[in-house]
Protein backbone atom coordinates (compact mmCIF):
# COMPACT_ATOMS: atom_id res chain seq x y z
CA UNK A 1 0.00 0.00 0.00
CA UNK A 2 1.63 3.21 -1.19
CA UNK A 3 0.89 6.88 1.17
CA UNK A 4 -0.18 9.76 -0.32
CA UNK A 5 2.27 12.64 -1.17
CA UNK A 6 3.04 15.04 -3.25
CA UNK A 7 5.65 17.77 -3.64
CA UNK A 8 5.30 21.28 -3.41
CA UNK A 9 7.12 22.55 -6.41
CA UNK A 10 7.39 20.44 -9.85
CA UNK A 11 10.08 21.88 -12.63
CA UNK A 12 10.68 20.56 -15.84
CA UNK A 13 14.35 19.84 -16.75
CA UNK A 14 16.29 20.28 -19.73
CA UNK A 15 19.72 20.57 -19.88
CA UNK A 16 20.09 23.63 -22.60
CA UNK A 17 17.98 25.69 -19.71
CA UNK A 18 19.73 24.17 -16.90
CA UNK A 19 21.31 26.58 -15.59
CA UNK A 20 18.46 28.84 -15.56
CA UNK A 21 16.34 26.32 -13.94
CA UNK A 22 18.97 25.51 -11.19
CA UNK A 23 19.34 29.41 -10.61
CA UNK A 24 15.64 29.40 -9.33
CA UNK A 25 16.37 26.23 -7.12
CA UNK A 26 16.12 27.72 -3.51
CA UNK A 27 19.65 27.41 -1.44
CA UNK A 28 17.25 26.04 1.71
CA UNK A 29 17.13 22.49 3.41
CA UNK A 30 14.48 20.08 1.70
CA UNK A 31 13.67 17.01 0.05
CA UNK A 32 13.84 16.61 -4.21
CA UNK A 33 13.26 13.60 -6.69
CA UNK A 34 14.63 13.70 -10.22
CA UNK A 35 12.33 11.59 -12.24
CA UNK A 36 13.63 10.24 -15.60
CA UNK A 37 11.65 10.71 -19.19
CA UNK A 38 10.72 7.01 -18.91
CA UNK A 39 7.65 5.76 -16.66
CA UNK A 40 9.49 2.54 -15.32
CA UNK A 41 12.80 4.26 -14.38
CA UNK A 42 12.87 4.50 -10.65
CA UNK A 43 13.84 8.52 -9.56
CA UNK A 44 16.37 9.48 -7.05
CA UNK A 45 15.21 10.53 -4.01
CA UNK A 46 17.20 12.39 -0.97
CA UNK A 47 17.32 15.01 1.40
CA UNK A 48 20.08 17.71 1.59
CA UNK A 49 20.76 20.90 3.35
CA UNK A 50 21.06 22.78 -0.04
CA UNK A 51 18.95 21.96 -2.23
CA UNK A 52 20.39 24.16 -5.05
CA UNK A 53 23.97 22.93 -4.32
CA UNK A 54 22.85 19.78 -4.44
CA UNK A 55 21.16 19.91 -7.59
CA UNK A 56 24.00 21.24 -9.24
CA UNK A 57 26.18 18.05 -8.31
CA UNK A 58 24.06 15.92 -10.25
CA UNK A 59 22.99 18.45 -12.85
CA UNK A 60 25.59 20.70 -14.07
CA UNK A 61 28.21 19.28 -16.72
CA UNK A 62 30.21 16.50 -16.20
CA UNK A 63 33.83 17.21 -15.40
CA UNK A 64 36.52 15.35 -17.32
CA UNK A 65 37.43 12.08 -15.97
CA UNK A 66 35.24 12.98 -13.19
CA UNK A 67 33.70 9.40 -11.43
CA UNK A 68 30.88 11.68 -9.86
CA UNK A 69 26.95 10.55 -10.64
CA UNK A 70 25.63 13.28 -13.42
CA UNK A 71 22.07 12.44 -13.98
CA UNK A 72 22.16 15.69 -16.84
CA UNK A 73 21.28 13.61 -19.62
CA UNK A 74 18.66 11.44 -17.90
CA UNK A 75 16.43 13.86 -15.45
CA UNK A 76 13.07 15.28 -16.93
CA UNK A 77 11.50 16.12 -14.11
CA UNK A 78 12.60 17.90 -10.75
CA UNK A 79 10.12 17.92 -7.68
CA UNK A 80 10.99 19.39 -4.35
CA UNK A 81 9.82 20.52 -1.29
CA UNK A 82 11.26 23.02 1.38
CA UNK A 83 11.50 21.76 4.86
CA UNK A 84 12.68 23.73 8.05
CA UNK A 85 14.39 21.49 10.34
CA UNK A 86 16.54 18.08 10.30
CA UNK A 87 13.10 16.38 11.55
CA UNK A 88 10.84 17.95 9.32
CA UNK A 89 13.26 16.35 6.94
CA UNK A 90 13.26 13.07 7.63
CA UNK A 91 9.24 13.04 8.28
CA UNK A 92 9.09 14.33 4.78
CA UNK A 93 11.43 12.04 3.08
CA UNK A 94 9.85 8.88 5.04
CA UNK A 95 6.43 9.86 3.29
CA UNK A 96 8.17 10.51 -0.03
CA UNK A 97 9.98 7.62 0.08
CA UNK A 98 6.48 5.29 0.72
CA UNK A 99 4.87 6.92 -1.41
CA UNK A 100 7.13 5.93 -4.07
CA UNK A 101 8.44 2.71 -3.67
CA UNK A 102 5.87 1.64 -0.06
CA UNK A 103 6.31 1.35 3.23
CA UNK A 104 9.01 -2.03 3.24
CA UNK A 105 11.16 -0.60 1.22
CA UNK A 106 11.16 3.06 3.16
CA UNK A 107 11.45 0.94 6.06
CA UNK A 108 14.34 -0.46 4.48
CA UNK A 109 15.88 2.30 3.10
CA UNK A 110 15.92 4.41 6.31
CA UNK A 111 16.69 1.69 8.57
CA UNK A 112 13.83 2.04 10.73
CA UNK A 113 13.70 -0.10 13.62
CA UNK A 114 11.10 -0.84 16.06
CA UNK A 115 12.30 0.88 19.33
CA UNK A 116 12.93 -1.11 22.38
CA UNK A 117 9.62 -0.79 25.46
CA UNK A 118 8.87 -2.43 28.59
CA UNK A 119 6.14 -4.60 28.56
CA UNK A 120 3.94 -5.32 31.58
CA UNK A 121 1.83 -8.49 30.98
CA UNK A 122 -0.83 -6.88 33.55
CA UNK A 123 -3.32 -9.38 31.80
CA UNK A 124 -1.56 -12.43 32.97
CA UNK A 125 -2.19 -14.41 36.43
CA UNK A 126 1.26 -13.54 37.62
CA UNK A 127 2.31 -10.43 35.76
CA UNK A 128 5.89 -9.71 34.69
CA UNK A 129 8.27 -6.85 32.84
CA UNK A 130 10.76 -7.80 30.33
CA UNK A 131 12.31 -5.55 27.52
CA UNK A 132 10.86 -5.83 23.75
CA UNK A 133 10.21 -4.14 20.57
CA UNK A 134 7.15 -6.53 19.26
CA UNK A 135 3.96 -4.52 19.10
CA UNK A 136 0.84 -5.72 20.22
CA UNK A 137 -2.54 -3.99 19.64
CA UNK A 138 -3.92 -5.17 22.62
CA UNK A 139 -1.20 -4.71 24.68
CA UNK A 140 -0.01 -0.60 23.75
CA UNK A 141 -1.49 0.76 26.77
CA UNK A 142 1.37 -1.31 29.12
CA UNK A 143 4.41 -0.91 27.13
CA UNK A 144 6.37 1.77 28.13
CA UNK A 145 8.88 3.96 26.16
CA UNK A 146 10.85 4.14 23.74
CA UNK A 147 14.07 3.73 25.27
CA UNK A 148 17.13 4.63 23.05
CA UNK A 149 18.36 0.48 22.70
CA UNK A 150 17.54 -2.69 23.92
CA UNK A 151 20.29 -2.33 26.83
CA UNK A 152 19.29 1.02 28.28
CA UNK A 153 15.55 -0.25 28.26
CA UNK A 154 17.26 -3.83 30.19
CA UNK A 155 18.93 -1.93 32.51
CA UNK A 156 15.66 0.27 33.69
CA UNK A 157 14.23 -2.74 34.13
CA UNK A 158 16.66 -4.59 36.18
CA UNK A 159 16.59 -1.71 37.86
CA UNK A 160 13.02 -1.09 38.75
CA UNK A 161 12.35 -4.85 39.69
CA UNK A 162 15.38 -4.75 42.33
CA UNK A 163 12.95 -2.45 44.26
CA UNK A 164 10.69 -5.08 43.91
CA UNK A 165 9.59 -8.30 44.04
CA UNK A 166 7.93 -9.08 41.26
CA UNK A 167 9.30 -12.47 39.07
CA UNK A 168 11.84 -12.26 36.61
CA UNK A 169 10.93 -15.72 34.83
CA UNK A 170 9.88 -16.64 31.50
CA UNK A 171 7.69 -19.37 31.72
CA UNK A 172 3.97 -19.59 31.65
CA UNK A 173 3.56 -20.20 35.78
CA UNK A 174 1.44 -23.50 36.71
CA UNK A 175 2.20 -22.94 40.61
CA UNK A 176 2.18 -25.57 42.53
CA UNK A 177 4.20 -25.85 46.29
CA UNK A 178 6.91 -28.59 45.02
CA UNK A 179 8.27 -25.78 42.65
CA UNK A 180 11.88 -25.49 42.59
CA UNK A 181 11.90 -21.88 42.51
CA UNK A 182 14.68 -19.83 41.86
CA UNK A 183 17.80 -18.30 42.35
CA UNK A 184 15.71 -14.41 42.69
CA UNK A 185 13.65 -16.15 45.79
CA UNK A 186 16.73 -17.35 47.56
CA UNK A 187 17.99 -14.37 47.28
CA UNK A 188 14.78 -12.47 48.76
CA UNK A 189 13.89 -10.52 45.53
CA UNK A 190 10.98 -12.27 44.16
CA UNK A 191 7.35 -13.21 46.21
CA UNK A 192 7.80 -16.89 44.47
CA UNK A 193 4.44 -17.23 43.30
CA UNK A 194 5.27 -20.50 41.34
CA UNK A 195 5.66 -22.46 44.60
CA UNK A 196 2.35 -20.57 46.52
CA UNK A 197 5.17 -18.52 48.99
CA UNK A 198 2.64 -15.79 48.18
CA UNK A 199 -1.40 -15.48 48.17
CA UNK A 200 -2.49 -14.75 44.77
CA UNK A 201 -3.41 -10.87 46.30
CA UNK A 202 -0.09 -10.11 47.95
CA UNK A 203 1.29 -10.43 44.22
CA UNK A 204 -1.62 -8.73 42.34
CA UNK A 205 -0.84 -5.84 44.48
CA UNK A 206 2.97 -5.70 43.81
CA UNK A 207 1.91 -5.99 40.57
CA UNK A 208 -0.09 -2.97 40.96
CA UNK A 209 2.37 -1.03 42.55
CA UNK A 210 5.22 -1.61 39.69
CA UNK A 211 2.50 -0.11 37.55
CA UNK A 212 1.92 2.78 39.20
CA UNK A 213 6.04 3.22 39.59
CA UNK A 214 6.04 2.67 35.48
CA UNK A 215 2.94 4.89 35.12
CA UNK A 216 4.49 7.81 37.43
CA UNK A 217 8.09 7.47 36.33
CA UNK A 218 8.73 6.71 40.19
CA UNK A 219 7.28 9.67 41.74
CA UNK A 220 4.50 7.98 43.00
CA UNK A 221 7.14 6.13 45.23
CA UNK A 222 9.49 8.87 45.59
CA UNK A 223 6.83 10.81 47.76
CA UNK A 224 5.86 7.72 49.70
CA UNK A 225 9.24 7.08 50.98
CA UNK A 226 9.74 10.56 51.60
CA UNK A 227 6.98 10.81 53.58
CA UNK A 228 7.88 7.54 55.72
CA UNK A 229 11.14 9.20 56.14
CA UNK A 230 9.81 12.43 57.60
CA UNK A 231 7.92 10.52 59.80
CA UNK A 232 10.64 8.71 61.25
CA UNK A 233 12.72 11.55 61.42
CA UNK A 234 9.95 13.22 63.55
CA UNK A 235 9.48 10.23 65.68
CA UNK A 236 13.42 10.08 66.73
CA UNK A 237 13.85 6.87 64.70
CA UNK A 238 16.99 7.89 62.90
CA UNK A 239 18.13 4.89 61.81
CA UNK A 240 14.92 3.52 59.82
CA UNK A 241 15.13 7.64 58.75
CA UNK A 242 18.25 6.28 57.32
CA UNK A 243 17.34 3.00 56.39
CA UNK A 244 14.42 5.27 54.34
CA UNK A 245 16.96 7.51 52.83
CA UNK A 246 19.17 5.22 51.31
CA UNK A 247 16.31 3.43 49.71
CA UNK A 248 15.24 6.60 48.36
CA UNK A 249 18.27 7.37 46.89
CA UNK A 250 18.14 4.04 45.03
CA UNK A 251 14.83 5.32 43.50
CA UNK A 252 16.47 8.32 41.97
CA UNK A 253 19.26 6.47 40.42
CA UNK A 254 16.56 4.46 38.51
CA UNK A 255 14.71 7.28 37.93
CA UNK A 256 17.76 9.03 35.88
CA UNK A 257 17.80 5.44 33.86
CA UNK A 258 14.62 6.58 32.19
CA UNK A 259 13.90 9.68 30.18
CA UNK A 260 10.59 11.80 30.80
CA UNK A 261 9.20 10.57 27.54
CA UNK A 262 9.22 7.26 28.65
CA UNK A 263 5.50 5.96 29.27
CA UNK A 264 2.69 4.27 27.84
CA UNK A 265 2.23 4.02 23.99
CA UNK A 266 -1.11 5.39 23.93
CA UNK A 267 -0.12 8.45 26.73
CA UNK A 268 3.04 9.58 24.20
CA UNK A 269 0.68 13.15 23.25
CA UNK A 270 3.65 15.74 23.06
CA UNK A 271 3.98 19.30 21.15
CA UNK A 272 6.96 19.17 18.99
CA UNK A 273 8.76 22.62 18.24
CA UNK A 274 11.05 23.25 15.04
CA UNK A 275 12.07 25.99 12.65
CA UNK A 276 9.63 26.76 10.13
CA UNK A 277 10.51 26.67 6.09
CA UNK A 278 11.85 29.92 5.39
CA UNK A 279 9.20 31.66 3.15
CA UNK A 280 8.82 35.07 1.68
CA UNK A 281 5.54 35.71 4.02
CA UNK A 282 6.62 34.08 7.01
CA UNK A 283 9.63 35.28 8.18
CA UNK A 284 8.81 34.49 11.82
CA UNK A 285 6.61 31.55 12.23
CA UNK A 286 7.74 28.06 13.51
CA UNK A 287 6.59 24.70 12.59
CA UNK A 288 4.39 22.74 15.03
CA UNK A 289 4.73 18.85 14.98
CA UNK A 290 2.06 16.77 17.13
CA UNK A 291 2.92 13.46 18.59
CA UNK A 292 -0.06 11.53 19.41
CA UNK A 293 -0.18 8.23 20.74
CA UNK A 294 3.43 7.59 19.08
CA UNK A 295 2.10 9.12 15.61
CA UNK A 296 3.20 12.20 14.35
CA UNK A 297 0.91 14.83 12.45
CA UNK A 298 2.01 18.27 11.29
CA UNK A 299 3.46 20.67 10.39
CA UNK A 300 1.58 23.83 11.67
CA UNK A 301 2.71 26.81 11.45
CA UNK A 302 2.88 29.13 13.98
CA UNK A 303 3.33 32.40 14.34
CA UNK A 304 5.62 34.44 17.18
CA UNK A 305 4.80 37.98 16.01
CA UNK A 306 3.84 39.37 19.57
CA UNK A 307 6.28 37.65 21.40
CA UNK A 308 9.18 39.56 21.55
CA UNK A 309 10.85 39.55 25.11
CA UNK A 310 12.99 37.03 23.99
CA UNK A 311 14.63 39.27 21.33
CA UNK A 312 14.76 42.33 23.46
CA UNK A 313 16.64 40.64 26.30
CA UNK A 314 19.34 40.12 23.66
CA UNK A 315 20.64 43.48 24.02
CA UNK A 316 20.31 45.13 27.28
CA UNK A 317 18.82 43.35 29.28
CA UNK A 318 15.56 42.85 30.93
CA UNK A 319 15.03 46.29 32.71
CA UNK A 320 11.99 48.03 30.90
CA UNK A 321 14.03 51.57 31.61
CA UNK A 322 16.43 50.01 29.45
CA UNK A 323 13.92 48.60 27.33
CA UNK A 324 11.40 51.40 26.08
CA UNK A 325 10.13 49.24 22.78
CA UNK A 326 9.41 46.33 24.93
CA UNK A 327 5.90 48.32 26.14
CA UNK A 328 4.91 49.45 22.44
CA UNK A 329 2.00 48.36 21.18
CA UNK A 330 3.02 45.27 18.69
CA UNK A 331 0.15 44.92 16.31
CA UNK A 332 -0.94 40.90 15.91
CA UNK A 333 -2.04 38.83 13.12
CA UNK A 334 -5.16 36.90 12.72
CA UNK A 335 -7.65 39.71 13.05
CA UNK A 336 -11.05 38.69 13.77
CA UNK A 337 -14.72 40.14 12.35
CA UNK A 338 -15.36 42.53 14.48
CA UNK A 339 -11.15 43.66 13.86
CA UNK A 340 -10.02 41.99 17.84
CA UNK A 341 -6.87 41.06 17.64
CA UNK A 342 -5.83 37.48 18.55
CA UNK A 343 -2.96 36.85 21.16
CA UNK A 344 0.01 34.46 21.28
CA UNK A 345 -1.76 32.06 23.33
CA UNK A 346 -4.78 32.00 21.43
CA UNK A 347 -2.86 31.45 17.91
CA UNK A 348 -0.52 28.70 19.63
CA UNK A 349 -4.19 26.90 21.08
CA UNK A 350 -5.40 27.22 17.90
CA UNK A 351 -2.59 25.82 15.82
CA UNK A 352 -2.87 23.00 18.38
CA UNK A 353 -6.37 22.34 17.67
CA UNK A 354 -5.52 22.30 13.85
CA UNK A 355 -3.48 19.57 14.69
CA UNK A 356 -5.71 17.39 17.01
CA UNK A 357 -7.98 17.40 14.20
CA UNK A 358 -5.93 16.26 11.66
CA UNK A 359 -5.44 12.89 13.77
CA UNK A 360 -7.43 9.87 13.09
CA UNK A 361 -7.26 6.35 14.38
CA UNK A 362 -4.45 3.42 12.62
CA UNK A 363 -4.51 0.43 12.78
CA UNK A 364 -1.81 0.30 11.37
CA UNK A 365 1.21 -1.45 13.23
CA UNK A 366 3.95 -1.01 11.06
CA UNK A 367 3.19 2.75 10.48
CA UNK A 368 3.06 3.19 14.00
CA UNK A 369 6.48 1.54 13.92
CA UNK A 370 7.99 3.60 11.73
CA UNK A 371 7.23 6.62 13.38
CA UNK A 372 8.42 6.07 16.80
CA UNK A 373 11.53 4.96 15.41
CA UNK A 374 11.51 8.56 13.65
CA UNK A 375 11.04 10.16 17.25
CA UNK A 376 13.96 8.28 18.64
CA UNK A 377 16.36 8.89 16.63
CA UNK A 378 15.18 12.43 16.78
CA UNK A 379 15.02 12.46 20.50
CA UNK A 380 17.86 10.12 21.47
CA UNK A 381 20.51 12.45 20.40
CA UNK A 382 22.90 14.24 21.77
CA UNK A 383 21.69 17.40 23.14
CA UNK A 384 24.13 19.65 20.75
CA UNK A 385 23.24 17.87 17.86
CA UNK A 386 18.94 17.61 18.29
CA UNK A 387 17.54 20.67 16.79
CA UNK A 388 14.04 21.81 18.56
CA UNK A 389 12.53 21.38 22.08
CA UNK A 390 9.53 18.92 23.12
CA UNK A 391 6.62 19.55 25.45
CA UNK A 392 4.94 16.88 26.92
CA UNK A 393 1.09 17.16 27.75
CA UNK A 394 -0.05 16.81 31.06
CA UNK A 395 -1.55 13.84 32.95
CA UNK A 396 -4.82 15.60 32.37
CA UNK A 397 -3.92 16.17 28.46
CA UNK A 398 -3.49 19.85 29.35
CA UNK A 399 -1.08 21.59 27.37
CA UNK A 400 1.64 24.18 28.33
CA UNK A 401 0.68 27.16 26.25
CA UNK A 402 2.92 29.23 27.38
CA UNK A 403 6.12 27.29 27.81
CA UNK A 404 5.58 26.30 23.29
CA UNK A 405 5.16 29.76 22.53
CA UNK A 406 8.62 30.32 24.46
CA UNK A 407 10.29 27.43 22.76
CA UNK A 408 9.31 28.98 19.34
CA UNK A 409 10.12 32.07 20.17
CA UNK A 410 13.79 30.14 20.70
CA UNK A 411 13.07 28.50 17.55
CA UNK A 412 12.51 32.08 15.66
CA UNK A 413 14.72 34.70 17.45
CA UNK A 414 17.31 32.30 19.67
CA UNK A 415 18.28 32.08 22.83
CA UNK A 416 18.92 35.23 24.78
CA UNK A 417 22.61 35.91 25.06
CA UNK A 418 24.31 36.76 27.97
CA UNK A 419 25.00 40.65 28.67
CA UNK A 420 28.49 41.48 28.88
CA UNK A 421 29.76 42.77 32.63
CA UNK A 422 30.39 46.89 32.45
CA UNK A 423 31.81 49.34 34.71
CA UNK A 424 29.19 51.33 36.58
CA UNK A 425 30.71 54.51 35.23
CA UNK A 426 30.40 52.37 31.57
CA UNK A 427 26.87 51.72 32.43
CA UNK A 428 25.98 55.55 33.48
CA UNK A 429 27.56 56.40 29.32
CA UNK A 430 24.81 53.75 27.96
CA UNK A 431 22.19 55.01 26.11
CA UNK A 432 19.37 53.99 23.89
CA UNK A 433 17.19 55.46 20.89
CA UNK A 434 13.64 55.44 21.33
CA UNK A 435 11.72 55.31 17.61
CA UNK A 436 8.33 57.14 17.70
CA UNK A 437 5.68 55.14 15.64
CA UNK A 438 4.95 56.85 12.99
CA UNK A 439 7.20 59.61 12.79
CA UNK A 440 10.70 58.33 11.58
CA UNK A 441 12.09 61.60 12.02
CA UNK A 442 11.83 62.24 15.58
CA UNK A 443 14.18 60.06 18.11
CA UNK A 444 15.49 60.61 21.58
CA UNK A 445 18.34 59.53 23.43
CA UNK A 446 17.51 57.64 26.76
CA UNK A 447 19.95 56.93 29.42
CA UNK A 448 19.90 53.55 31.32
CA UNK A 449 19.43 53.25 34.41
CA UNK A 450 22.03 50.46 36.05
CA UNK A 451 20.89 48.42 39.32
CA UNK A 452 23.30 49.87 41.95
CA UNK A 453 26.43 47.91 41.89
CA UNK A 454 27.74 49.09 45.14
CA UNK A 455 27.40 45.70 47.65
CA UNK A 456 24.85 46.63 50.53
CA UNK A 457 25.86 47.83 53.61
CA UNK A 458 25.40 45.31 56.73
CA UNK A 459 25.19 48.51 59.09
CA UNK A 460 21.35 49.77 59.29
CA UNK A 461 20.67 53.44 58.50
CA UNK A 462 18.35 55.76 59.94
CA UNK A 463 17.18 59.34 59.16
CA UNK A 464 18.58 60.63 62.74
CA UNK A 465 21.87 59.75 61.43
Amino acid sequence: MAAIFHFEHVVLFTPDHAEEILRAIPAQPGIFALYGARPEDSPYLTQTTDIRRRMRRLLDPPESQSKRLNLREKVARIEYCITGSTFESSLVLYQATAALFGYAEARRRLKLHTPYFLRLTMENAHPRVYPTNKLNRAGLDQMYGPFPSRLSAERYCDAVLDLFKLRRCYEDLQPYPEHPGCVYQEMKKCLAPCNLACTPDEYAAEAKAVKRFFDTLGESMIIDIGLEREEASSAMKFEKAAALHAQWQKVKATQTLADWIVRPIPKLRAVIVQTAAQQDDSTEQAALFLLDGGCIVGPEHLSTLGVRAVREQTSVGSSLFAQPLMLQAVPLEGASADGVQSSPETRAAQAIAALEAKVGATNDLALLSDHLSLVRRWYYRPEKQRTGEIFLSGDDGSWRIRSILRGAARMVIGDPKPMAETSRDAAKAARTKILHEGRPDVEREVPIVPKNLAPHSDKPTSEAE
